[in-house]
């Protein structure tokens, strides 16, 4: 029988080598080559998709569509090329809503479409409106399509920098969760330090801590709130105390030659026309969160913060690890105990005062009845002499004459009237009031004392002069109530003056602080 089964032969591959289809990229979404009808004959040229849709844009720009019916919209790389005529009547009419700030549901690529209308500059008539409208799209669609963090808080970015809109950034970084490209942080946090310590935010800091904060069960059972808080207020304060005792602030010396440049992409994965703004943008920066001893120093003052504030919250548990120098720990844990009982004192509901305007109409009518009784018909009717004023029979009427002239005295709920010659005298001296040392003391001086003088309220002035006084607690009462307020409220407003003068607490307790006792000896009073 003849045999027919035929022999398998086996091929060596040798796989120590990759195949050259392992080298191929896979390319990008910005790179991927559209159909015919992405790419059209212009002017004798190609123009390219982007091109192309920033023209058609361009056309459209001010079109506004009418009621239309929702039309299901999904693409990898949504253009107006690729909508049908039913998609492209939602999508006017949709975005007319968006313009008028109603923001009905949507699918993600009619989404997309408008973003790249508006980071193409169209749409907009300066950079602050098209900014506000990509915030808004983001804003009110994040939560209906979580899809869209991921490319905006890249594109927002882009167009804060391209744009120069660097005080944009921290706005950014609040609205993607705390996120922020390393770099870009940075540079954010080093403005802010340069500028106004007090805009920094606990997110902020989170990249420059060296542990995870969040892990923290007081962090996570609402002290988080509790640090957004005060962590901008203590920072601050840190940094105007060390600038004044030290003359160098939080922001650490970085020598200009560890400055470093660096090149972004522009709008990646997004419908861009690069002739626009450029394929990339570049900036410089300090590389702040690589400085160890900046890093050692506002991991210390967050653990100060927080141990302080588990304390006033009656948290147990304290943090260990290592700890703030002593100077400046006194100085976060007076701050925080002041701080904290405003606080906790302005949060107590005051009452409310109810005026029974039944009870007002009676008296406004009592009082008219009094002035008719004094009305005396005579050659003279505007003069009232003393003897008739008294000799009037209003025993029913419940006010007392106090004058010749038809005025009674201000009760609850009446208008008040003028004030006298008097008390606009002592008025203008209450206004004429400040914190003056004598000639000889004042010439010694530090200036920081001088602007701290000068920024003092006359009611501040007279509360320094009760401090500086035999008897303080009685007195400092009576200045309160004289002034419609509380003790405690006219020291920490002293305590706010100071820490903005000479970077320091001036009062502890109800007292000057002793270390500052002597700069009064020689106050006139």
């Amino acid at each position: 029988m003849k045999d027919n089964s035929r022999q398998l032969e086996f091929m060596e591959i040798d796989l120590s080598e990759e195949p050259e289809t392992a080298a191929v990229p896979v390319p990008d979404r910005s790179t991927i080559v559209q159909s015919a009808h992405d790419t059209m004959q212009h002017r004798g040229g190609i123009l390219s998709s982007e091109k192309r849709f920033v023209e058609e844009a361009k056309q459209w720009a001010e079109m506004e569509g009418d009621v239309s019916p929702w039309v299901p919209f999904m693409s990898y790389w949504p253009t107006y090329g690729v909508m049908n005529e039913a998609q492209r009547k939602w999508y006017m009419f949709w975005r007319k809503e968006v313009r008028q700030g109603r923001y009905p549901d949507t699918d993600l690529s009619y989404l997309f479409v408008h973003i790249y209308e508006l980071i193409n500059g169209i749409g907009w008539q300066n950079p602050q409106d098209g900014y506000d409208q990509l915030k808004q799209l983001w804003v009110n669609y994040r939560e209906r399509l979580p899809q869209l963090n991921i490319y905006m808080q890249e594109w927002m970015v882009d167009y804060v920098l391209v744009h120069q809109m660097e005080m944009s950034l921290s706005e950014v970084m609040g609205l993607s969760g705390g996120y922020l490209p390393a770099e870009m942080l940075d540079r954010e946090l080093q403005r802010i330090l340069q500028d106004k310590v007090s805009d920094i935010s606990l997110n902020m800091l989170q990249r420059y801590y060296d542990y995870d904060i969040t892990l923290s069960k007081f962090y996570r059972d609402g002290g988080k709130e509790v640090m957004d808080q005060y962590i901008p207020r203590v920072m601050a304060l840190v940094d105007s105390y060390l600038e004044r005792t030290r003359q160098v602030g939080l922001l650490p010396e970085c020598d200009p030659n560890d400055e470093r440049t660096m090149e972004r992409t522009l709008f990646r994965k997004a419908v861009y026309d690069e002739w626009i703004y450029g394929r990339s943008v570049s900036f410089r920066y300090m590389p702040i969160g690589e400085h160890a001893e900046f890093v050692q120093m506002v991991t210390r003052i967050y653990r100060c913060t927080e141990n302080k504030l588990r304390e006033l919250l009656g948290f147990r548990g304290r943090l260990r690890g290592q700890t703030l120098e002593p100077e400046l720990a006194n100085l976060i844990e007076r701050y925080l105990d002041k701080a904290y009982a405003i606080e906790q004192a302005e949060s107590v509901e005051q009452p409310m005062i109810r005026i029974d305007t039944e009870k007002l109409a009676s008296l406004q009518q009592e009082s008219e009845y009094v002035r008719m009784a004094l009305t005396i018909e005579d050659d003279h009717p505007s003069e009232v002499k003393d003897e008739e004023v008294n000799n009037a029979n209003v025993t029913s009427n419940p006010f007392d004459v106090l004058e010749a002239r038809d005025e009674i005295t201000p009760t609850e709920g009446s208008m008040e009237s003028e004030p006298s010659a008097e008390e606009i005298a002592a008025g203008a001296q209450v206004e004429s009031i400040r914190l003056q040392w004598d000639e000889s003391a004042e010439a010694d001086l530090e200036e920081e004392w001088l602007l701290f003088a000068k920024e003092l309220s006359p009611q501040q002035v007279q509360t320094i002069h009760v401090l500086l006084g035999a008897s303080p607690d009685r007195e400092l009462m009576r200045l309160a109530e004289q002034y419609g307020t509380m003790p405690t409220l006219l020291l920490d407003e002293i305590n706010d003056v100071a820490m903005e003068t000479i970077g320091d607490l001036l009062i502890d307790g109800d007292r000057i602080v002793p270390d500052y006792i002597d700069v009064f000896e020689h106050v006139k009073r």
